[in-house]
């Protein structure tokens, strides 16, 4: 079997690097894995013999920017006009401790496969002919959609705890039977995932849920007890609820969100949400757009574009699909925001102080009220119209 020609290795960028390491290097991981597959390329790999210094001289040898990125662990990223590539010296592990390695140069290609997780992502190809090197039966596994680990899972997992994580999100990936053992391994050290640091966790998870159909594999996960020593309020009453968001988002062709996959597996309290924003490292305004899903619609609104104003247009279309039990409930409100630009509220403070409201606190309070009647007439951007609406506001607080 070969790797058939890909589209990234006509990309110029691309042509330039693996010429300038032409001779010891071959492509790994998913790029050989997904190639195969006939699925698109995300991120392309190239595995090595050559040791980081000298790929450095010769990346910019060829005038192509080299970036240090891991040097303790042997890559470094090329960066040549339309293309961003990792290049990784061979290497066997020395010392691993379940959340770090400390690793050694190596120019044996069946050592290097041997440190890696899965035998599906421990393919090489060589980049000229497009010959496959697989040293641990990675095609039959492919052929069969089976994620299984290289060697003793146990091992695996000891030396990286996040290959459970892994484990999880390539079967929900390729769907294929799970590998009883490797499965069984994931289960009996389930507990290890509470020793890695929460930005690794939360990376495997937001990956997991984005996936065509995550049920199937969170229903396994559940079920092993694989997410209660880092996520206990996830239950399986939950899923439900994620079943119906996927059905929906994948019937009107909405990209996933992974925050709102995960808000239909928690409960809806603000609290709550978040804490596991917390846990999760989440960026403020991530945490800001999950939190907000607490505020669950009880029945889908008939002025979409007012939610969005409030709430913003994202987190609109975050409640709009939770709240939605079939596709044609929200599909018409959903549409309605693909076109939506927030407008601007055509009058200031100013112009109430030269109504007659005295400078101060009243102007607030009333250019707050006044901007609740504008958004409920539908944001008339007529500045007369506007200020007719400030009259009437004013001429109200003061009977």
């Amino acid at each position: 079997m070969k790797l058939p020609p890909q589209p990234w290795m006509a990309r110029a960028g691309a042509r330039r690097i693996l010429a300038a390491l032409d001779g010891d290097t071959r492509i790994v991981g998913g790029a050989v894995r997904d190639g195969l597959l006939g699925l698109a390329v995300a991120d392309v790999d190239l595995a090595t013999r050559l040791r980081p210094d000298e790929v450095i001289h010769r990346l910019e040898a060829a005038d192509i920017k080299a970036v240090p990125t891991g040097i303790a662990h042997g890559t470094v990223t090329a960066i040549a006009e339309d293309s961003v590539i990792e290049v990784t010296t061979l290497r066997r592990d020395v010392a691993t401790d379940g959340r770090h390695a400390e690793v050694a140069f190596s120019e044996d290609w069946r050592e290097d496969a041997g440190r890696r997780d899965f035998t599906i992502n421990a393919l090489y190809a060589d980049p000229a002919s497009g010959e496959i090197f697989d040293y641990f039966g990675g095609l039959d596994d492919l052929a069969a959609r089976c994620v299984r680990f290289i060697g003793d899972p146990l091992q695996r997992i000891a030396e990286d705890h996040l290959r459970i994580l892994r484990f999880f999100r390539f079967h929900a990936r390729f769907g294929g039977a799970p590998h009883p053992p490797s499965l069984d391994a994931c289960a009996a050290r389930a507990n290890d995932l509470m020793a890695l640091s929460r930005e690794r966790i939360r990376d495997e998870l937001l990956k997991l849920l984005c996936v065509a159909d995550p049920l199937p594999t969170l229903r396994l996960m559940l079920d092993r007890g694989i997410l209660a020593p880092v996520f206990p309020e996830v239950k399986p009453d939950r899923l439900g609820a994620l079943e119906r968001l996927v059905a929906i988002e994948g019937a009107l062709a909405v990209p996933c969100e992974p925050l709102r996959r995960l808000a239909t597996l928690l409960p809806a309290e603000a609290a709550l949400l978040g804490d596991v924003a917390a846990r999760l490292r989440l960026s403020n305004l991530e945490r800001k757009r999950l939190v907000a899903t607490a505020d669950r619609l009880a029945a889908i609104p008939a002025a979409p574009v007012a939610l969005a104003y409030r709430a913003g247009a994202d987190t609109a279309a975050d409640l709009l699909l939770l709240a939605a039990d079939a596709p044609a409930a929200v599909a018409a409100p959903l549409a309605v925001l693909r076109d939506w630009r927030e407008p601007r509220l055509p009058i200031s403070g100013r112009d109430l102080i030269a109504l007659g409201v005295p400078m101060g606190p009243a102007v607030s309070r009333l250019l707050l009220k006044v901007e609740d009647d504008w958004v409920e007439a539908g944001f008339p951007p007529d500045r007369d119209a506007v200020l007719a609406l400030a009259r009437q506001a004013l001429a109200s607080a003061s009977r």
